[in-house]
């Protein structure tokens, strides 16, 4: 691809970058001096820049001499609202905020796949689209707003990579179809009638009504799901009650729903409401629901997903590539995977000698920074595969 001595130099760029990041972090629709600090480094490499895409989203744009495809690449640019716990010179500098989930990582391995580009333009065919996407992490998500801007008009392919510390570096992976779930959040209000705990014929038990309903709920799943079809129904939150001799009025639950596929997300959605009102009259008790349909499932294009077992393993090696699981966490590259094809990607960042042993979101979360040089190398085969077949 090119010299060792240049991926080496690469290599020094990308982890000053992500130190830097580390040490600002900025979370969802917060990403303002990320997003200059993007665009003014693509502009240092000669790269045409967008900015104000879809809020704080910046496109950089790099043509090529021969006709060819639009290729997009995207990574995610927030941080996450977590206090870095780390004991590191580059340990995050914003009190409640710290990028934990790779992130800064993402931008570096973008950054340095536009910097392989501008150096090796007659490698380039047609156009390339660098995509970093503001507020992953929050709803509605900012890839919603990016799209709304018009940021996929004329785009072929996109692909996306997202550091993954679960996998060992030096290890890529994906899978054709459904990767990751959509992710639904439910908030159930019950009203019942209060009063003495001695004397509970003159009250409505909300609490009795909500211990019903946590109950009910965990059959949505086991009783009106296909068994070959995955998903989750959690309660995460139960909240009532002020005294031990008192009968609640009202009590609170909330939890998530994770599905693969859009038939069996909206047939839970429509059970978990009616078992809400149904479970709430037959106890006396007035509820309400409110059901926020979150991110859909990232479902990888079976073209774009057999590329990538290509690229990867002519790149990396066959030894290094695998098949991943179906995994429940959700990601908002789900919504250009509904506009136009492509594949969404893992890059394995664990390494227990660097300390990389911290799940995704945790205070303590760091990844082997070795991991962004294979992340852009993946980009790049992917991007000259794609052309080359186009």
């Amino acid at each position: 691809m090119t010299t060792n001595i240049w991926w080496e130099d690469l290599q020094i760029h990308m982890v000053e970058w992500r130190r830097h990041l580390h040490r600002n972090p900025e979370v969802s629709f917060h990403e303002e001096k990320t997003s200059s600090f993007v665009a003014d480094m693509l502009e240092s490499f000669g790269i045409e820049v967008q900015r104000h895409v879809g809020g704080h989203g910046v496109i950089g744009v790099l043509r090529g001499d021969r006709p060819g495809p639009v290729v997009m690449l995207r990574a995610d640019m927030d941080a996450l609202p977590i206090q870095d716990e780390k004991n590191v010179a580059y340990a995050s500098q914003q009190a409640g905020a710290m990028h934990a989930c790779g992130h800064d990582g993402h931008i570096s391995m973008l950054l340095g796949t536009a910097l392989y580009f501008s150096r090796h333009r007659q490698e380039v065919q047609g156009e390339i689209r660098f995509l970093f996407q503001p507020a992953e992490e929050l709803l509605p998500g900012g890839a919603v707003q990016v799209i709304a801007d018009g940021a996929l008009e004329g785009v072929d392919v996109i692909y996306g990579i997202h550091l993954w510390t679960p996998i060992p570096v030096g290890v890529v992976a994906s899978t054709a179809g459904p990767m990751m779930a959509a992710a639904d959040d439910f908030y159930i209000d019950i009203k019942g009638k209060g009063g003495h705990g001695g004397m509970p014929q003159a009250t409505v038990d909300s609490v009795v009504t909500g211990s019903a309903l946590v109950m009910q709920l965990q059959t949505v799943v086991s009783r009106s799901v296909d068994p070959l079809r995955p998903a989750v129904l959690t309660i995460g939150t139960m909240q009532a009650g002020s005294a031990q001799n008192v009968i609640a009025e009202q009590c609170k639950l909330s939890g998530t729903v994770r599905t693969f596929d859009e038939e069996t997300r909206n047939a839970m959605k429509e059970r978990v409401l009616a078992m809400v009102a149904q479970t709430g009259a037959a106890y006396g008790a007035e509820t309400q629901v409110k059901y926020i349909m979150g991110y859909p499932p990232v479902v990888n294009d079976e073209r774009e997903t057999a590329r990538f077992f290509r690229e990867a393993e002519a790149t990396f090696g066959a030894d290094r590539v695998q098949n991943s699981p179906m995994l429940m966490p959700a990601e908002d590259f789900a919504y250009y995977l509904q506009k136009v094809p492509g594949c969404f990607m893992f890059v394995g960042a664990g390494n227990a000698e660097k300390n990389a042993v911290y799940p995704h979101h945790h205070p303590m979360f760091d990844f082997d920074e070795d991991a962004m040089q294979t992340g852009v190398k993946l980009f790049v085969s992917m991007v000259k595969g794609y052309a080359a077949e186009f």
